[in-house]
């Protein structure tokens, strides 16, 4: 209960802050006489000289703006990462070694990455203005008694504000008086039916959407009337605490910039240590002078550095973001697209994502039977089944009557656009009217068939709604449609085949209770003829009436939602509901869409009481979470963040940006979305489908399967001529390549054979492996083995054909021009080996490619053919011309290399080591539940 002291309080707070009065809880279960108390307001509404003085102390009605980033703060906080420090880093050695070409390209990717970014990042700063935008610009206040327009910012706890259909409310308000008032809540509750508000008080521990004598700030009326006292403003409402939630939110770092930054670290430290260790030995034990040591060193650095990997991995990322929005998969954020690849967990909001976001009347009971209703939303295609036979309108059909009731006491309108149905007023009145389509009525005759002559609007008091017709030959009928409840306890009879009987209240109670189980949203109807027609419909007037049956709505999920949840669990993605719904409606949901095989609702009242220990084992366990606030959902993020879960967030509303900012990922509805939720996002569904998710989380995982496939071909290749080198030093032999042909190797093949990589499709398995562990490792067991193996085999080879060439009498030049042609050679067979991670590479997929590894093998053979035979090349790199027979030995150790490597990865999978290898879970049998406990690093 609310101390009257508040208001002193209230005349205290500091300018630009919410009043303690504005912050209080509990408005909703207070009378309004304490209310209006409290706040020393009255129904005539504040006076402008104590409205004047209430602004002053308590500031304007806005939500606080916030201070930008400075352009140049913007654009260096795009090259604060790992990534294009390690891009910059590589820029700057090929810059120092005279490669001039590698390092404009490095720095033009650094440059378009940071553009990018400079201008998305400016994008996602109005996150917090869109929502500040949803606060209505005027509104219609009672000062001094009269009715006045002001600025929504100049509203203050106190005020009497006025609301009508249309309007946008400015304010926190408790009721005072609503006259069939009803506001769409959608964007903090997610309901898709508007709420029906009334001045009662309510449970003081009433969830949000059942707070019916509160209107929130940023809602929209759909219809009525009614009057509210301001209770909150700014930032102390229920939309300034989400923009409050948003703005302290602060963004994670996704698995891949985690992984990269170990790895960075990891190769730096790598190179650096093993470059002191040779300059080292080769100084002091091998006696060579510093600087032909340091140039020893630099030949090793150059072939050991893997400078054209960071450009590679951007341009991976960037094909993806392409694929991605060819699936209607717009990502906003460029490391964000392989986060997909590692989502365990996809949170996602009811209303609109599964669900198509219209109401549909799905089930008719009359005393006849129960007729099932086949469509979807509000398109009129569709058909009736009684006991699975069709039926239509005729003067034999059961519900004959109700539908033609529910089409006559309606005020709504259905209109196509673009090919989609939209209904133009209530929804459920939208999809009666599509339910006597689907019966065969014809709409426009029924309607002038029976003229309207008058209506008893719907009030949450009476709970109906009544309107009085007049038919063609004359009769007069009042329809009506409601609360089931309320009309059973106003009608004396019920309607049934063979005429009029007793009402069965039991009966007709448990076929409620039973659809309203099943998450159905229940209405009833009745008629009651009349021997003469009144000048003027009352409420006394439908007493007596004949009761009809009743009909059951639902918000239908999506087809492709459904098998888009199939495909998930077979992949080993959870996928959860957090919906402000109610749990019955919810779990009607999660059965249709098979979430789970036996899904378990929690409330969001239940949450409260749950704490932060025991959170995370219970969010993994539960399916659905109803009645959610957006506390709540944060909550249940960061309890599967901490599980260990890489967690999506879908959602379209307001009450889904914390949320979705704190997600691994964030996922907004590009079409219904909210501008809030698509700014605090990190992807846009362009079409508004959850099956596109399905469609970017294979992207997602084909795109680190590509980044880890560049890796396992860049990393062994590099290592391969950094050990030719290093070896050479250690044995005091004479270098097998020049630090000149290094470089042309690695320009060559890493803009070549590296990149095609990048274009790789999808495994066949892809979508039924088990996502990856938060806290993988980018370079995984068999990467690492792979590294050592094939630069081991590297150099076993280049040795070997350099003592062969200098053996057949090439010479030092000849040696090495044989020996490059031969690590080139190398790198191509490995190629087609690496393509394929997680089975054979020797199929006729695998031997004849994709068309950028045909178009990239021309390239390094015909540049390969230059460096060898032409005369400017040769004076450049000190090469000679190779024979035939040369050009066979070189491909031979080609063909022996991929021959080993096929046999070896063929031994792995014999021996079930490869799949531990690779850093993925072992395989499990049937779609999961929930995401099983995750491996170690």
């Amino acid at each position: 209960m609310t101390d009257p002291s508040q208001n002193a309080a209230s005349r205290a707070a500091p300018a630009g802050r919410p009043s303690d009065a504005t912050a209080a809880p509990g408005w909703h279960a207070q009378p309004i006489e304490q209310v209006l108390k409290a706040l020393d307001a009255s129904p005539r509404g504040l006076t402008g000289s104590d409205a004047a003085e209430r602004l002053r102390r308590q500031g304007p009605n806005r939500l606080p703006a916030v201070r930008p980033r400075s352009r140049l703060a913007r654009l260096l906080a795009q090259i604060n990462n790992v990534l294009i420090w390690l891009l910059l880093v590589s820029a700057a050695t090929a810059w120092f070694l005279g490669h001039g070409i590698d390092a404009s390209v490095i720095v033009a990717v650094v440059v378009i990455n940071a553009i990018v970014g400079y201008v998305q990042e400016g994008k996602a700063e109005e996150a917090l203005g869109a929502i500040r935008n949803l606060i209505a610009p005027r509104a219609n206040l009672l000062r001094d008694g009269h009715r006045v327009s002001v600025d929504a910012a100049g509203i203050v706890a106190g005020d009497m504000v006025v609301l009508e259909a249309g309007d946008r409310v400015p304010a926190d308000l408790r009721l005072v008086r609503a006259r069939g008032l009803a506001i769409d809540e959608s964007l903090l509750t997610g309901e898709s039916v508007p709420a029906d508000k009334h001045e009662g008080a309510v449970s003081g521990d009433a969830p949000l959407g059942d707070r019916f004598c509160m209107c929130f700030s940023g809602t929209l009326v759909t219809t009525g009337q009614g009057t509210g006292v301001v209770v909150a403003t700014g930032t102390g409402t229920e939309i300034g605490k989400i923009s409050t939630l948003l703005h302290e939110v602060q963004p994670l770092t996704t698995p891949l910039l985690r992984q990269i930054n170990r790895f960075g670290h990891w190769l730096t430290g790598i190179i650096v240590a093993i470059s002191v260790l040779v300059f080292l030995f080769a100084h002091l034990i091998r006696n060579m002078g510093w600087a032909d040591a340091l140039m020893s060193v630099v030949g090793m650095a150059v072939a050991a550095i893997p400078e054209g990997l960071p450009a590679v991995m951007t341009i991976t990322l960037a094909v993806g973001v392409q694929r991605m929005a060819r699936r209607n998969a717009i990502i906003r954020q460029l490391p964000a697209v392989e986060t997909l690849g590692a989502t365990s967990v996809i949170c996602s909001d009811k209303t609109g994502t599964l669900t198509r976001n219209e109401m549909m009347a799905a089930r008719l009971v009359t005393a006849a039977g129960r007729i099932e209703a086949s469509g979807s939303g509000y398109d009129p295609a569709g058909t009736l089944s009684l006991d699975g036979k069709t039926i239509t309108a005729d003067r034999t059909m059961p519900a004959n009557d109700l539908i033609r009731t529910g089409l006559l006491c309606n005020d709504a309108r259905l209109a196509e656009h673009d090919g989609r149905w939209q209904v133009v007023g209530d929804p459920m009145e939208g999809a009666l009217i599509a339910l006597a389509i689907k019966s065969g009525l014809d709409i426009e005759a029924a309607r002038q068939a029976w003229t309207r002559l008058d209506e008893i609007p719907f009030d949450s008091q009476h709970r109906f709604m009544a309107t009085l017709n007049r038919g063609g030959d004359g009769r007069s009928v009042i329809h009506v449609k409601g609360a089931p409840e309320k009309l059973l306890s106003l009608c004396a009879a019920e309607a049934r085949p063979e005429g009029t009987a007793a009402l069965d209240h039991e009966r007709w109670t448990r076929a409620i209770a039973q659809a309203a189980a099943e998450g159905q949203r229940v209405l009833g109807f009745a008629v009651k003829p009349l021997a003469a027609a009144p000048q003027r419909l009352a409420p006394g007037h439908v007493e007596g009436a004949l009761f009809l049956g009743i009909v059951g709505f639902i918000d239908p999920p999506r087809e492709e939602a459904i098998a888009a949840v199939a495909e998930c669990r077979s992949a080993g993605i959870a996928v959860k509901m957090i919906t402000g719904d109610h749990a019955a409606t919810a779990l009607a949901i999660a059965g249709q869409l098979r979430l789970a095989d036996k899904p378990e609702a929690l409330l969001g009242a239940e949450l409260d009481r749950v704490g932060p220990r025991e959170l995370p084992a219970l969010a993994r366990r539960a399916t659905v979470f109803a009645r959610t606030s957006p506390e709540h959902k944060l909550r249940i993020v960061q309890a599967l963040q901490s599980a260990g879960d890489v967690v999506a967030m879908t959602g379209d509303g307001v009450n889904d940006a914390p949320s979705l900012k704190q997600a691994d990922i964030g996922i907004a509805m590009g079409r219904k979305g909210t501008e809030a939720a698509k700014e605090a996002a990190e992807m846009v569904l362009a079409d508004d489908n959850f099956a596109s998710i399905v469609a970017a989380v294979r992207e997602g995982r084909t795109v680190y399967d590509n980044l880890r496939k560049v890796i396992a071909w860049t990393l062994p290749t590099n290592g391969g001529e950094a050990m030719v080198i290093v070896s050479a030093i250690l044995l005091g032999f004479s270098l097998p390549l020049t630090p000149a042909q290094v470089l042309w190797i690695n320009m060559l093949t890493a803009v070549t054979l590296g990149l095609v990589l990048a274009f790789e499709p999808a495994e066949p398995d892809i979508m039924q492996r088990p996502p990856r562990g938060r806290h993988n490792a980018l370079l995984s067991p068999f990467l690492v083995w792979r590294v050592i193996f094939v630069s081991l085999l590297f150099t076993v080879a280049s040795f070997s054909i350099f003592d062969l060439a200098i053996a057949r009498g090439l010479g030092l030049e000849g040696a090495r021009t044989m020996v490059v042609n031969t690590i080139v050679v190398l790198e191509i067979f490995y190629l087609f080996n690496v393509r394929y991670l997680t089975g054979a590479s020797i199929t006729w997929r695998g031997v004849l490619g994709t068309r950028p590894v045909l178009i990239s093998l021309a390239t390094v053979i015909a540049a390969q053919a230059a460096f060898t035979y032409l005369p400017p090349m040769q004076r450049l790199f000190s090469s000679r011309p190779l024979s035939v027979a040369d050009g066979a030995i070189v491909m031979a150790a080609g063909i022996l290399l991929m021959a080993v490597l096929e046999i070896e990865k063929a031994l792995l999978v014999r021996l079930g080591l490869f799949q531990t290898g690779l850093g993925m879970p072992p395989r499990r049998a049937g779609p999961p539940d929930g995401p099983q406990p995750e491996p170690g690093p």
